[in-house]
């Protein structure tokens, strides 16, 4: 019995890779739900490096979502030095992110294509 080749990498799911999506609009109340999850997710994957979170589909970029950007930032980094990065940012939450100094919280800031 022979199977096709492998491809990509071996323990990698492509279709649902670690990371956190944030959509709409963040209030202060989700914070802490967000922090929870991106804890579990971080529990589950023991080791890692880095951590995406998606946030192209918010729809607020405000001060609210900074907050929690930051805080996603602090868990993980106590869960073992882990970067949270960012994904699909529109151009407004990295301007608000670069205004208040947090753009070091974040590493690799990828903004959404126009």
């Amino acid at each position: 019995m022979s199977s096709g080749p492998l491809t990509g990498l071996p323990g990698v799911d492509a279709v649902t890779p670690n990371a956190l999506v944030v959509a709409g609009r963040v209030t202060r109340a989700q914070v802490p739900g967000l922090c929870a999850e991106l804890e579990a997710l971080l529990a589950g994957a023991p080791g890692l490096a880095a951590i995406d979170c998606d946030v192209g589909g918010v729809t607020h970029s405000d001060l609210a979502l900074v907050e929690a950007i930051a805080r996603l930032g602090l868990v993980a980094r106590r869960a073992g030095g882990v970067r949270l990065r960012l994904r699909r940012a529109p151009a407004e939450l990295t301007a608000l992110l670069d205004l208040v100094g947090l753009t070091d919280v974040v590493g690799n800031v990828r903004q959404a294509r126009d």
